[in-house]
């Protein structure tokens, strides 16, 4: 399929229905929050099918529609009113100071974006490899957020099509983690549930950002312009495909993992996260002496002592290494040995860890490169299956389908998200080369435990 035209329609900027207090004040970011600032915004977003036509109902109005989610929106940035702002950068050469903060004040608010594509939901998601029209889904393709001084830090995108609606949304990294992403999400369908002016949430945000004692809250770069910590990031040549692992799979994945350790401590993501960087090592045909890894974005709210609220709002990520091995000890123990190194990986993932890791940090700060961050040997595990994604409704019923942008693609890159049927499933979205994907496909560990739906799809 030719990647068809997304047509721009409209656009408008959001702002709170009401400006808190705090608001008027500079809203400083943490450590975990500035390393992101060379680092592309989150993108993900959600397919619904338009309502059926019937004689009884009304029939569906998209600028009905338009004007219920801005409501909505504004209503949401209330609680979420960073998202409103822009980046600002506070300089002085005497002292040397280089502080990037959230101006809320100074700002349009959130971008809305309204446009149309002569595609079906079926165009979308029937390809066997998501097709690259889906990347025009979404608002800021390729910014840095860095560049988020004079773009948005939030976008809706409503993207129109034939039968299907698909909401996009973007989000600044240096604002959000993928926790923080989706609390926003879940509170925004949660009031437009509501239909109506009440503000109130069932998970307010926690806008305090947390800093070491000490330290903060404004935070100083050791840079005097921007272009001494920006690089942009293109992305090589990629087949992006979503597989699925029923709750079944997913079980007797698990078991077979703690079986072949003489355990029971290893989790379900943990085996699943070892299929996978075994089944693309294997399938990249590595030399047996070749070094590769196995990295895990990894929640730090409950590991710090005290613990942040699981609605802390920002950064509380890192990625951990958490499998380090050549690529022929890794193929020649099983997948109970690999997922075991990750298991330990993380339950020694300590308050002491994600501090030591800050102190270094605040003693010489450094921004994240995606071209550096990620080796061509390697694997990437990121999102999460926990988040609550397909439980985001805005009167179109449940969501056909997740997907997401060209934001953090590049080979060995896997994204996890719940299965669209629940009950302990989970959607892979992997990123690899076409001949690693071809690989991938033929690789007998690997589709063994994808779901029979992809199989049939493989063979058709």
């Amino acid at each position: 399929m030719n990647p068809l035209t997304v047509t721009p329609i409209s656009e408008c900027f959001i702002k709170p229905k009401h400006i808190v207090e705090e608001a008027r004040q500079p809203y400083y970011l943490a450590p975990w929050d500035l390393a992101m600032l060379s680092v592309h915004y989150i993108q993900k977003g959600l397919l619904f099918a338009k309502p059926p036509k019937t004689e009884n109902q009304r029939s569906f109005k998209i600028m009905d529609f338009l004007e219920d989610l801005k409501q909505s929106l504004s209503l949401t940035l209330v609680h979420f009113y960073p998202l409103a702002g822009r980046l600002a950068t506070s300089k002085s050469e005497n002292p040397p100071s280089y502080v990037v903060f959230v101006d809320c004040n100074n700002s349009p608010g959130a971008r809305f974006t309204y446009a149309t594509v002569d595609l079906t939901t079926s165009d979308v998601l029937s390809p066997t490899y998501v097709p690259v029209v889906v990347q025009s889904f979404f608002d800021h393709d390729r910014a840095l957020n860095h560049d988020g001084h004079t773009k948005s830090l939030l976008t809706i995108q409503v993207t129109e099509l034939i039968d299907g609606i698909f909401i996009g949304c973007s989000i600044n990294h240096s604002i959000v983690d993928g926790s923080s992403f989706w609390h926003f999400f879940n509170m925004w369908s949660e009031i437009f549930q509501g239909k109506g002016d009440d503000v109130s949430i069932s998970r307010p945000p926690v806008l305090t950002r947390w800093f070491p004692d000490g330290h903060g809250p404004a935070l100083s770069l050791p840079f005097t312009h921007h272009d001494q910590f920006l690089s942009p990031f293109e992305a090589p040549l990629l087949k992006e495909r979503m597989f699925h692992f029923s709750s079944e799979s997913i079980a007797r994945l698990k078991a077979k993992a703690n079986a072949e350790f003489n355990t029971n401590k290893i989790s379900s993501f943990q085996s699943l996260s070892a299929l996978v960087w075994r089944c693309i090592t294997r399938a990249r045909n590595l030399p047996l002496d070749q070094v590769t890894c196995c990295r895990l974005a990894t929640n730090n709210r409950s590991r710090l002592n005290p613990p942040l609220s699981p609605d802390y709002f920002g950064n509380s990520i890192q990625a951990l290494k958490a499998g380090v091995s050549t690529a022929g000890e890794l193929l020649e123990q099983n997948l109970g040995w690999a997922a075991w190194q990750l298991h330990q990986a993380v339950v020694s993932h300590t308050d002491e860890k994600a501090r030591e890791f800050l102190n270094l940090w605040l003693k010489s700060p450094f921004i994240y490169q995606i071209g550096k961050l990620f080796d061509p040997h390697s694997v990437m595990m990121g999102s999460s299956p926990r988040f609550n994604k397909y439980g985001n409704e805005f009167g179109l019923g449940k969501a056909l389908a997740l997907r997401s942008g060209y934001a953090h693609k590049f080979s060995g890159k896997a994204s996890a998200y719940p299965g669209h049927e629940g009950g302990g499933s989970i959607e892979l979205e992997i990123c690899l080369s076409p001949d690693e994907m071809t690989a991938l496909e033929s690789d007998k560990e690997f589709m063994d435990v994808v779901s029979p739906s992809d199989k049939e799809l493989m063979s058709g």
